[in-house]
Formats: structure tokens, sequence, C-alpha cells
């Protein structure tokens, strides 16, 4: 009990901090606002990444349909229904509910067969959306959201979601469900045994690792001003999401924050002096980082040093 306390506070420390260092010099100028935007919108697909794939052990592939689901319906909603754009951001992530319901028959999957089905069913999902009549998504040009392009404002809203997702994150970890989640993760025979119910356990991690996406996809085309099927559903999104999260460390709450900052930041940094040679250096980064840790930064310092675990989780 006193391990789980004086995590709590520090994991409650960690909050008030990252969140007043994103309020304070997120604004300051454009070129600060949007790197600090993208931050937080990976912080948050991290995170929620870690909670399908850390705790369950599930690997969607075609993650990024949640994301694409939620920047195409707060578009829609707004600028064909008259829709105020924050109610449309929260439909947004309703969508992305529903579109994990409506994707939950394939969790009886496992493995390679989980993911290549749910890679299969994002890019039907975008060949959909692409060809849609253009008075409901704009076709292959998108849909321009420019007559209510905030980039401030929109920042304070996504760094609201990124702490409510961290916040959620940590319940998950400490709560029965996340105990239940590891179980099935590491023997779902033996989790069944114990008297887990297995599908409905795994049900409400795929909600809410859905939940977050689409909200961060809404955000994101408020932010930007403009979206487009090629944009929404880039499979880049479903790979940062995973990379970011593995860095880290899966299956901890302070893994996927290390792995997004480490990561992107880096990302940010070889961009603007090596574009050219931008994915070959970051590749050959990431590879090196998963031959010597293998289970992310802060997977590996626990694993080395376990008195580390009192401290970070």
């Amino acid at each position: 009990m006193p391990n789980v306390f004086f995590n709590r506070k520090n994991i409650i420390l960690a909050i008030v901090v990252l969140g007043l260092l994103f309020f304070l010099s997120g604004p300051r100028l454009p070129i600060q606002l949007s790197f600090t935007f993208y931050l937080m919108l990976w912080i948050t697909m991290a995170i929620s990444f870690n909670i399908i794939y850390g705790y369950t052990g599930y690997l969607p592939f075609g993650y990024v349909a949640f994301y694409g689901v939620g920047s195409y319906l707060t578009a829609v909603l707004w600028s064909r229904l008259g829709i105020p754009i924050i109610l449309s951001i929260l439909m947004g992530g309703g969508g992305g509910i529903l579109l994990s319901l409506l994707f939950a028959g394939t969790l009886r999957l496992r493995g390679i067969y989980f993911a290549i089905v749910n890679f299969s069913c994002a890019m039907a999902l975008r060949i959909l959306i692409a060809n849609l009549p253009e008075e409901i998504t704009g076709g292959s040009f998108g849909i321009h959201l420019s007559t209510i392009y905030n980039p401030q404002f929109s920042y304070y809203i996504m760094l609201g979601v990124m702490i409510l997702s961290i916040i959620t994150l940590w319940r998950v970890s400490i709560s029965r469900l996340g105990i239940a989640l590891r179980c099935i993760r590491d023997d779902a025979q033996a989790a069944e045994v114990m008297g887990i119910n297995i599908a409905k356990t795994r049900l409400k991690a795929w909600v809410l690792a859905a939940f977050f996406p689409s909200l961060a996809g809404g955000i994101d085309a408020w932010f930007s001003g403009i979206i487009d099927p090629a944009s929404s559903f880039n499979l880049l999104i479903t790979t940062k999401a995973i990379v970011y999260a593995m860095f880290g460390g899966l299956g901890t709450i302070t893994g996927p924050i290390v792995g997004a900052i480490g990561l992107y930041t880096l990302d940010h940094i070889i961009w603007g002096r090596y574009p050219l040679l931008n994915l070959l250096i970051l590749g050959i980064m990431i590879s090196l980082l998963v031959l010597f840790f293998p289970r992310g930064i802060i997977g590996t310092l626990t694993r080395k040093y376990p008195s580390l675990r009192k401290v970070i989780l």
C-alpha cells in the first residue's frame, strides 16, 4: 500500500507539472505552438495505444481508423450541419466509440490475425469515406475549416484531452480493470478460470483506446484547418503511435509519455537538419534503441533497477 500511495503522489505531481509546462510554454511562438500541440497529440495517441496493446497484447495495425473517423466526423458535423466545433469534436469521440463497437467482433482473433483484419478494416473505411459524395466528405480534396481556424484555443483543448488520457491510463492501471487486463495479456485461459469475463474486459479497454484518438483527430482537424483522406488515414499515424509507446515502455504509465517526448523531439530535430535523410536516420536510431532497450526506456530501467518502481510507473 505505501508504494501505491507513493506512486500515486508522483503521478499527480507529474500530471500537474506536465500540464503547467504545456500551458505556459505552448502559445508563445507560432512554431513552438505547432511543435507542442503535436507533441501533446502524440502523447495522447501513445497513451491510448498503450491501453489496448500494453495491457491486453492486442496490436491494432489499423489504429489510425479512430483518428480518421474523429477528424472527419468533426469536420462534417461542423461544416455540413452547423454544429458548434466543440460539440462536433465530442461527437467525433462518440463516433470513435461506435466504430470500436462495430469492430469489437475482431477481438475474437489473436496475434497477427487480429492485426491484419484491423488493418484491412481501416483501409476499407478510408476508401469508403473517399468515395462518398463530395457534398458530404469533400471527396479527395477533403474539407476546409479555415473560417474557424483558432490554433490557440484548439491548443488548450488538446492539452485538456492529453491530461484526461493520462488520468484515464493511471486510473486503469491501479484499478481492478487494469489487473484483469494484465491477467488476460499474460494468460487468457488462466484469467478465465479465475472468473474474469474476458470479452467484456477487453471491450472496455478497446473502447477507451478508441475514444481519445477520435478526439485527437477532431482537434487536429480544427488546429490545421483542413482534412483529406490521405492525411486523416495515413498509416504513419499508427506507426508513430506504436513506436512512441514501445520506445517509452508498454504496460506502464510514464512510458508512452517519455517515448513520445523523446522520439518526437528527436524526429523534429532530425527533420530540421537532415530533411532528405530523416526517415533513414530515425529508422536506424529506432532499430538501435529496440536492440538495446527491448522493453522500452521505462521498462528496461525498472527491470534493471527494481527500486525505481517505487518512484515511476
